[in-house]
């Protein structure tokens, strides 16, 4: 047996499970993504990674701008779905869309709710020093992350992961994920439990304010940062090079020993002074540059141990 599924999802995140889902033999009788938009030095429209797969399988894509009016909610019941699979989609789904499908709408969300409900639950959990997230399969409702779950997978965040090596595992995970709980729920066999009422906590989109580095923070909290942030959109200092001020994003890092007035230089490895500790820039991406080592950065820039990074 098969389902009759509408796949709304948007990035590149969302994409193994909607290659998985057709993979498995249901009917994907829909895909609903973000629209087209310019990028590149071209700035011509580009369709996001959901939109190209769905075009290779020959899938009818719907882009609306929003699902809160009604001819779009209409548009939306008319596919008679048995079920809506909702992976990063990136558009509110009202109460009509929610209810439209006969056995409701699943959601692939990455975390382990309630904690790290919300827009950034990767980067979040990495940020905050977490030793463990994981993928769920849970059913929408109303609210912002809150319904019921059905699956789960957990995943430990290895000390040095990035938010990037996090993404991509869980999108391998998340994918098998959902086709298993597709397929009980095919069976009629696919229950839910109510999020716990305790360690509810939110995972706020990302501000880029927020990504500057703060060398008087401890050393552990930085390199939280660093890969947390890990590649977009990229912990930064600034410091002179040799031709005046420019921003350095830091891609990679790692704990190192050495004090010293935070933001020193306090060796040829680029090990910089924190407040506590020390941090080793393993791999770094100067302005319009390619991400590079941290000798092939030291190769191009004049700086030395005793230089201040702001």
């Amino acid at each position: 047996m098969s389902l009759r599924v509408v796949f709304m999802g948007t990035p590149d995140f969302a994409v193994p499970t909607l290659s998985e889902i057709i993979g498995q033999g249901h009917e994907v009788v829909a895909v609903y993504t973000r629209a087209p938009k310019p990028a590149g030095r071209g700035m011509a429209e580009q369709k996001t990674p959901v939109h190209r797969l769905a075009d290779g399988f020959g899938i009818p894509v719907f882009t609306p701008r929003t699902l809160r009016d009604a001819a779009a909610q209409a548009d939306f019941a008319s596919l008679g779905a048995d079920v809506a699979v909702v992976v990063a989609y990136g558009l509110i789904l009202p109460k009509p869309v929610l209810d439209a499908p006969a056995l409701g709408c699943l959601n692939l969300h990455g975390s382990l709710l309630p904690r790290w409900r919300g827009a950034a639950p990767i980067q979040r959990a990495i940020m905050a020093g977490d030793a463990e997230t994981g993928v769920m399969v849970m059913k929408m409702d109303e609210g912002l992350d809150t319904g019921p779950v059905a699956m789960v997978e957990k995943i430990a965040i290895g000390p040095d992961m990035t938010a990037q090596d996090l993404h991509d595992r869980m999108a391998v995970l998340g994918a098998d994920l959902m086709v298993r709980a597709l397929a009980a729920l095919d069976r009629g066999s696919l229950g839910f439990a109510p999020q716990a009422e305790d360690g509810v906590t939110y995972a706020a989109k990302i501000d880029k304010a927020e990504a500057r580095i703060d060398w008087a923070r401890p050393a552990s909290e930085i390199h939280d940062k660093v890969r947390g942030l890990s590649p977009f959109p990229g912990a930064w200092f600034e410091a002179d090079l040799g031709k005046g001020p420019e921003r350095v994003k830091v891609l990679r890092t790692a704990l190192a020993a050495g004090t010293g007035a935070p933001g020193t230089l306090l060796a040829e490895d680029l090990t910089v002074a924190c407040g506590t500790g020390a941090l080793r820039l393993v791999e770094v991406q100067r302005a319009g540059a390619k991400a590079m080592k941290a000798a092939d950065f030291l190769n191009g820039a004049k700086v030395g141990p005793g230089a201040v990074f702001g």
